[in-house]
């Protein structure tokens, strides 16, 4: 309950001062840490080892566009570990530094998504990449708040919409450390009722190599 009223009060915030107060350039040493934490492939497979509920799934994470300087892009790929070649889940994030030890990123889907698979290992795939081809969602923002080595946050409220399964919004609660992430990812219908996503907690991500 403490955590989620710290998402609450972070993402209020930034919602306020987010057109005001970012100072997410290339030379950001707070924003260049947050991407050194987050770059990584990472795996839940020893939760699914655990707990059958939860399958094993791989995690990519890596910096595109590196030349931009209106702070940091990466590129994020989700697959389930038997089907590597099929990523369920294919996204651009824009990283900010809003102000002090407050973060957003910005997400992004991308065009012809599978085009994109494996991009990650792919320089020439990498290029393909254009910024005309990735599109904003609207109201699915991720604030992120820095206590010592820990990011804490997520998307505010109900305002990310999701038509899948019969969902009207979604919402992400995120917690990361160096070498794992724990990212709660849930879909809600009218009646704030969830249609998708795990239902005792997280996925845990640990970190294997960069």
């Amino acid at each position: 309950m403490r955590n989620y009223l710290l998402i609450t009060a972070l993402i209020f915030f930034a919602s306020c001062s987010h057109s005001k107060n970012i100072t997410g350039n290339s030379n950001d040493q707070q924003l260049e840490k947050l991407v050194e934490i987050m770059t990584g492939r990472y795996s839940s497979e020893a939760q699914s080892e655990t707990d059958t509920s939860y399958f094993n799934i791989s995690l990519v994470m890596v910096p595109i566009w590196t030349n931009r300087t209106d702070g940091k892009w990466l590129y994020v790929e989700q697959a389930v570990a038997n089907n590597m070649a099929k990523p369920f889940r294919q996204r651009v994030y824009h990283l900010q530094h809003l102000k002090g030890n407050i973060f957003t990123s910005d997400i992004f889907t991308i065009k012809n998504a599978l085009k994109y698979a494996g991009v990650a290992d792919n320089a020439a795939m990498q290029d393909s990449l254009n910024f005309d081809k990735i599109e904003l969602k609207d109201g699915c923002t991720v604030t992120l708040m820095k206590t010592e080595n820990v990011y804490i946050g997520g998307t505010e409220s109900n305002k990310c919409p999701s038509g899948l399964r019969g969902a009207k919004y979604a919402s992400t609660k995120i917690t990361l450390t160096p070498g794992k992430l724990i990212s709660w990812d849930q879909g809600f219908d009218a009646d704030g009722k969830q249609v998708w996503g795990a239902t005792k907690g997280g996925y845990i991500f640990i970190k294997k190599y960069k």
